[in-house]
């Protein structure tokens, strides 16, 4: 994929990192249940690898906050960039170097960052004394969060497989045209 390419997937995966969480506020404020930025930065470690999955799991939390509010600045930002930046160095390193199938890539993703978040949250309590208690943070975004987890596991590998699917249909043609 030549960089030009991979840089418009970027921006496309960004933009919906953005757009989903807006459209699931809107019926009534349920993203941190179905965790709709998870989805474009999970899908762009699986499909762009390890640097697209970071760049969208780094800037799509950052733009989001300062284009719509979410996550706000304090706590919350420092904790999902991390997070979701990890989740796309892991999907990106899981699946496209160690060919670990498509739901364990997503597990191991979904583990690391989520240990990355409560790593966050640990540091952020010593150095800023805010008021969360890692492990309560953590079981609480997990519990909170079981749909979209579900949700992920079930979906993400369908569309990842779709979207090979069409992408190699688009080699052949081209390797023949």
């Amino acid at each position: 994929m030549s960089y030009t390419r991979k840089l418009i997937h970027v921006a496309m995966f960004i933009a919906l990192g953005v757009m989903l969480p807006i459209a699931f506020h809107l019926v009534g404020g349920v993203g941190s249940v179905f965790l709709p930025m998870h989805i474009p930065v999970l899908m762009a470690g699986l499909m762009l690898g390890i640097k697209g999955g970071l760049a969208v799991g780094l800037l799509t939390p950052v733009i989001s906050c300062f284009a719509t509010g979410m996550p706000p600045v304090m706590p919350f930002l420092p904790i999902m960039a991390v997070e979701l930046g990890v989740y796309g160095i892991v999907t990106g390193y899981l699946y496209r170097q160690c060919k670990l199938p498509l739901v364990w890539s997503l597990i191991g993703a979904m583990l690391a960052g989520r240990l990355a978040a409560t790593l966050v949250v640990a540091g952020m309590v010593m150095m800023l004394a805010i008021k969360l208690e890692p492990l309560t943070y953590i079981i609480g975004a997990i519990s909170i969060g079981l749909p979209g987890i579900v949700i992920q596991l079930l979906f993400i590998p369908l569309l990842v497989k779709k979207l090979e699917a069409v992408s190699g249909i688009v080699k052949q043609v081209k390797a023949h045209g």
